[in-house]
């Protein structure tokens, strides 16, 4: 080995040691007569000094260093003069003095810095220099924290009699939900393959081979639009087990997340047992079926009490099968107009229209409170007394809160009053940093029809079982059938969901048939799986979590692509290697293809 210490291990109990450190020039600071180098490693950091007294050619190499430099340096370790540690570094009480210094490889001058944190360099710059962005120690122990983490999940599960089995990349193209990845397939022109969204059904064939316990840390893929929390290629925990029922399932995965918490994080967890919501309570009471409970902001509806209202815009909505729906600003009832028209333009990418805002300045106990100098709002004048009073009381607001409210239809409402919670608990400080707040969310719609096609799919995939008590609702009520599935949401990030799955293939091929699907295309897309099913299958079910997602969260990260080593930009596009790229004209035709230019 060039090495015989790590930068980052030397100690005080190393000193009078000679010893080999090799790694990076971090930092090279020349003082004539003395060099001192910051070398940095995967380890740490360590200071090397270089004194041309006592070795001369060791100190004319030093002088020809750069940043970034790749070094070996031998020499004796000691302790550093009594005023000059360092506490900022573990190895701040020793340096080590070099009587060799050998430059194993030179560099260039990085594009950017190579430290802790790198704000004001831009991403694309970084990504298009990832090997370079990856030595920033923070970097660094993201990647780390990840393996840490996917080793803790292998030892866990195989603990509890799990088997980890890889499945194959090269599949079939089955509707899934999102856009498949295809390959061609050279042998068989004309014929492609399919990279996996998930392993889904082949989890599910193994649960039929009799496996009872599976996982997997599986790489999937799905060509859809990217956003901080979405890649083109992903990893996920893929999880199934057979006889087994939703808490079964839940309470595996839930000691797993707190065993996690614990081994990798210093945060707190809210509650645990994690609280269970179901999806209608959910949009209720926060908009949004992946609700960011570390602060305790609801939502409240005051449709009712404004149904014979005199105010035009209310009256509306309402008349249209619109909504109007609330949530408080706690002590925002000063906010500058600037402030409240910032908040109206936050919403409009929802479609809401606008933002009406009541500011309670006053004690509010009974209609007869409300005078000229009770409140601050710009809609006040159009409403009744009472009216006012129905939407302070209902809403809960205490002088010095501001009331705002939206008037739309449901699924506007939903997803903008989400995104205003979501913001004022950012502007108001609300959010504890030092919190995990996980919650399970259950009993999800099984289907929900499209609206340009007009035809029902599956919420989640067509392998997820109805409640036993709804399958009857699937032919004749299908908007009411409730699915066996569930959700575990963190800090407002769905992180895994799951379901009991259909094991029966009667039952399979009426979903398939509520889906729209022909007996041929049911035959041609599924037809493996349902004969798998006349071989005995058992009950079984499982969950999928994204561990890109999870582990930004433990890394204190809002982007994924800051745990993945290798990760896409927002177009799908690899700055580093300039991926995608074109193939040439001979790859195309041993591959039987042809570029047509879409108009």
């Amino acid at each position: 080995m060039l090495k015989s210490h790590t930068c980052g291990e030397l100690r005080l109990s190393h000193c009078g040691q000679e010893v080999n450190v090799a790694g990076w020039v971090n930092v090279r600071r020349d003082h004539g007569g003395l060099i001192f180098i910051d070398l940095r490693d995967r380890f740490g950091v360590v200071q090397v000094t270089i004194d041309s007294t006592t070795a001369p050619e060791a100190h004319r190499v030093a002088s020809e260093t750069r940043s970034e430099y790749v070094l070996r340096i031998h020499g004796a370790v000691q302790k550093r003069p009594a005023g000059f540690e360092n506490d900022a570094i573990a190895t701040g009480d020793i340096e080590l003095v070099a009587d060799e210094v050998e430059i194993l490889s030179p560099s260039l001058t990085p594009p950017f810095y190579i430290r802790e944190e790198a704000d004001d360099t831009e991403e694309t710059l970084r990504l298009q220099y990832r090997y370079l962005d990856l030595r920033r120690p923070n970097m660094t122990r993201n990647l780390i924290l990840r393996h840490d983490m996917f080793r803790s999940i292998r030892n866990y599960l195989s603990e509890r009699d799990f088997i980890e089995v890889e499945t194959p990349h090269l599949l079939k193209s089955t509707p899934e939900g999102a856009r498949d990845f295809v390959v061609p397939c050279r042998l068989q022109q004309g014929l492609f393959y399919a990279l996996p969204q998930s392993p889904q059904q082949l989890k599910q064939l193994l649960m039929i081979a009799g496996l009872e316990r599976y996982f997997q840390i599986a790489r999937c893929f799905r060509d859809e639009d990217l956003r901080a929390d979405r890649q083109p290629e992903f990893t996920q925990l893929d999880l199934e087990m057979s006889f087994g029922e939703p808490r079964d399932i839940q309470r595996l995965i839930e000691e797993l997340l707190i065993q996690l918490t614990h081994d990798y994080s210093d945060k707190r967890i809210k509650e645990v047992p994690f609280p269970v919501l179901t999806y209608q309570e959910c949009m209720t009471r926060y908009g949004i079926d992946r609700p960011d409970l570390r602060f305790d902001l609801e939502l409240f509806e005051v449709t009712e009490a404004l149904r014979q209202t005199e105010f035009r815009v209310f009256a509306g909505t309402i008349q249209q099968g619109g909504q109007v729906k609330g949530v408080i600003y706690p002590g925002g009832a000063a906010l500058p107009r600037k402030e409240i028209d910032a908040l109206t333009e936050c919403i409009r990418p929802m479609g809401a229209k606008g933002l009406a805002w009541i500011g309670v300045e006053q004690p509010i106990t009974c209609p007869a409170d409300i005078n000229e100098g009770a409140l601050r709002s710009q809609i006040a004048r159009f409403l009744s007394s009472a009216e006012l009073f129905e939407i302070i009381s209902t809403s809960g607001a205490q002088p010095g809160d501001m009331i705002l409210l939206v008037a739309d239809q449901p699924d506007i409402t939903a997803a903008s009053l989400s995104l205003l919670r979501s913001e004022i608990a950012q502007r108001a400080g609300l959010i504890d940093p030092d919190l995990f707040a996980y919650c399970w969310v259950v009993d999800f719609p099984l289907l929900e029809l499209d609206d340009t096609t007009g035809k029902w799919s599956a919420v989640h995939h067509p392998f997820t079982s109805a409640r036993e008590e709804d399958w009857d609702k699937l032919e004749t009520q299908p908007e009411n059938a409730l699915a066996k599935a569930y959700d575990v949401v963190l800090n407002g990030w769905e992180v895994g969901g799951g379901s009991i799955r259909i094991h029966q293939q009667e039952r399979q091929q009426r979903l398939f048939a509520c889906l729209g699907l022909s007996e041929e295309e049911i035959k041609t897309q599924f037809g493996h799986m349902l004969r798998a099913f006349q071989f005995g299958a058992p009950p079984h079910g499982g969950i999928a979590m994204g561990l890109d997602r999870l582990v930004a969260l433990f890394a204190n990260s809002d982007n994924i692509r800051d745990v993945m080593a290798f990760p896409k930009t927002a177009t799908g596009s690899d700055l580093m290697v300039e991926a995608p790229s074109p193939l040439d004209d001979d790859q195309l035709m041993e591959l039987g293809i042809e570029i047509a230019t879409l108009a």
